[in-house]
């Protein structure tokens, strides 16, 4: 029996893989603002922001708001004409929500929440980001008094992305955002181009941006304009000690730990399933908040409610009604995870290193420490990536630990957690 990785980045389906997964993007955000894996140091006098952007309001829902450190009532409404919506309930909410409260993101009232568009937010969430990456350049040559040919013989934006859920079951990005000379020498832009005008231009651009649903794919999508919400947040990142960030700027080391931390995060909420739904069955068997289970079945509809499996689906269409549809498939394949089937980190080419190249210097360096003298076959002949040894058929047993010694196993990966979130901690 040989115990292999099974590479899931999610941590409530395999921890240890999961923080595998974490370092990476960690080691990944940091050689991007500080330097390190080919990235020289000096990038860390470039221009650079972390931003937030947010969706925008589907209805309303119970929410944790805060004034400085204080708790503010959810939604309080005095006026009794104002504390009724259209359907006759009562969307008030006096009650100060705790960090971990459960009805947090839950819709206050189901009928007015607008789930089809919500769903379709995290559908085309990642296009709404390409197209910000087109307006950005746009709106920052505009800001400089520069046209956009200018613009690129003179700078670059570079950027890493993590896609997060909020607890209504939509998804925000948060982004580190960072300014390069032309060129693939990482070289530090002109003096004009501040961390201001680039928060100014982030705002700007986020502001500008918008994708229409394209109702000819399915005429059961509605006619709407998805956009970013107005809370666009950007903080500039300082540079210098290795200190949590304070205030409105923030350290190399805790928007790496942010980043890393949601990179590897889904949705926590009980019920939701891990995997893809294969009919309406499954929908009805879910034993989910009903908030999110609408939204999966909002999911479902808008797809068609067919889902069609890997192997028989040749490319991306779909038969329905004798016809053929475009794209009808893709939603039903994300319903699990509301709609939103996008990588949750990616980023620009020239930011840093790649996981893949992590990855390989995990593998030399194991190799380096195992087989000091080199790599051998048992016939003590040099092996090296153009040799092909054979040495059996494997075959897959099953997820998990399937020896005895499972619970043995199993304790001390909770061990060697806890010894890890210790040190990242200190």
């Amino acid at each position: 029996m040989l115990l292999t990785p099974c590479g899931n980045r999610r941590e409530t389906v395999c921890p240890p893989c999961s923080q595998v997964y974490k370092r990476d993007a960690r080691q990944l955000v940091r050689a991007g603002l500080a330097g390190g894996k080919g990235v020289p140091e000096t990038v860390a006098e470039h221009p650079c922001v972390f931003a937030t952007f947010t969706a925008p309001s589907f209805g309303p829902v119970h929410a944790r708001r805060l004034r400085g450190k204080t708790v503010l009532p959810c939604h309080p409404r005095r006026d009794a004409k104002t504390r009724r919506c259209p359907h006759g309930r009562d969307i008030s909410c006096p009650v100060r929500h705790g960090e971990h409260d459960p009805r947090l993101g839950r819709a206050l009232c189901a009928d007015c929440y607008d789930y089809a568009a919500a769903v379709l937010f995290n559908a085309h969430a990642g296009k709404l980001w390409r197209r910000f990456t087109t307006y950005l350049p746009r709106r920052l040559a505009r800001l400089a008094g520069l046209t956009q040919q200018q613009l690129r013989s003179l700078v670059r934006v570079r950027y890493v992305k993590v896609a997060e859920y909020q607890a209504r079951g939509v998804v925000h990005f948060h982004a580190v955002i960072r300014l390069d000379a032309t060129g693939d020498g990482y070289q530090p832009p002109p003096a004009a181009f501040t961390t201001g005008l680039l928060c100014d231009a982030i705002r700007a651009a986020a502001a500008a941006v918008g994708v229409p649903v394209d109702t000819r794919a399915n005429p059961a999508w509605p006619a709407l304009t998805l956009r970013f919400g107005a809370q666009v947040d950007t903080k500039p990142i300082r540079h210098g000690d290795d200190l949590p960030g304070t205030g409105r700027k923030l350290s190399v080391q805790a928007v790496g730990n942010y980043i890393a931390k949601y990179a590897t995060k889904a949705l926590d909420a009980p019920g939701l399933p891990d995997r893809p739904l294969r009919s309406a069955r499954d929908i009805a068997d879910l034993r989910c908040h009903p908030h999110y289970k609408r939204m999966i079945t909002t999911a479902w509809d808008l797809g068609g409610g067919t889902y069609i499996p890997a192997r028989l689906r040749g490319t991306a269409w779909e038969v329905s009604g004798g016809r053929l549809v475009p794209g009808r498939s893709r939603l039903c394949k994300w319903a699990h995870m509301l709609g939103h089937g996008g990588h949750f980190l990616t980023k620009s080419r020239r930011y840093s290193t790649t996981f893949g190249r992590l990855r390989r210097d995990r593998q030399d360096h194991r190799k380096a420490q195992r087989h000091p003298g080199g790599e051998r076959d048992p016939w003590g002949r040099p092996l090296d990536d153009a040799v092909v040894l054979i040495l059996e058929n494997w075959t897959y047993a099953g997820p998990g630990y399937t020896t005895p010694a499972a619970e043995l196993a199993l304790a001390s990966a909770a061990r060697a957690r806890e010894h890890n979130q210790a040190d990242e901690a200190a």
